[in-house]
């Protein structure tokens, strides 16, 4: 039997968020202006931590991209995954998957970012991927995911879904936030801020 090991992106795989410098480089820098005032309730419920990443991710990306064109987004997104992402990479982590590789294991990416540049990133190494996927109607994108932000219990759900996790010997895990918790309890090696971790941190 083989392993599988799943990757949160953001802060596991990287050093920092992915999401949010993409809609710094694609979104018109006047609706930038304009959405901090429009969603400037959501960021301040945000940062008091009565709204959770999963809503305002939702919220920002449906103000930035309603309406706009699919293909281009697409087109920046495989730009933004061969400029920007390989600048953001943590060392330790591709030796990590590296490692897995080299050991045969299925290795998946989890992550509430968007598919228009993971999923060229996930391709160019070989890895399978699960994330936030945009919703498009005759080439323009609706503002909406299809299949919601993918973070918390969707993050499990999604896995659970698409893979018999009863197929593999060993099931690792890693993640770095509390959006991957439910991910985490998949695990029969976790590691949280590249730390393992055992049954007494779900307590």
């Amino acid at each position: 039997m083989t392993n599988i090991a799943l990757f949160d992106f953001d802060g596991t795989i990287t050093q920092s968020d992915t999401f949010t410098p993409f809609i710094y480089t694609v979104v018109n820098p006047k609706r930038l202006r304009w959405g901090k005032l429009v969603l400037l309730p959501y960021i301040l419920g945000y940062k008091l931590g009565l709204l959770s990443g999963s809503v305002i991710r939702s919220k920002i990306f449906k103000f930035g991209f309603q309406g706009a064109d699919a293909a281009l987004l697409r087109k920046a997104g495989l730009e933004y995954s061969q400029n920007d992402l390989p600048q953001v990479l943590r060392p330790n982590a591709m030796q990590q998957i590296n490692w897995h590789l080299a050991q045969g294991d299925k290795i998946v990416v989890v992550s509430a970012s968007m598919d228009v540049y993971l999923k060229p990133w996930c391709k160019l190494h070989g890895l399978d991927l699960i994330c936030s996927e945009i919703e498009e109607n005759h080439g323009m994108l609706t503002g909406m995911y299809k299949h919601q932000d993918c973070s918390g219990i969707i993050k499990k759900n999604r896995i659970l879904e698409k893979y018999d996790l009863s197929d593999f010997e060993e099931v690792y895990v890693y993640g770095d936030t509390i959006e991957d918790r439910e991910m985490l309890s998949l695990g029969s090696k976790r590691f949280y801020q590249w730390q393992e971790v055992g049954n007494d941190f779900f307590v």
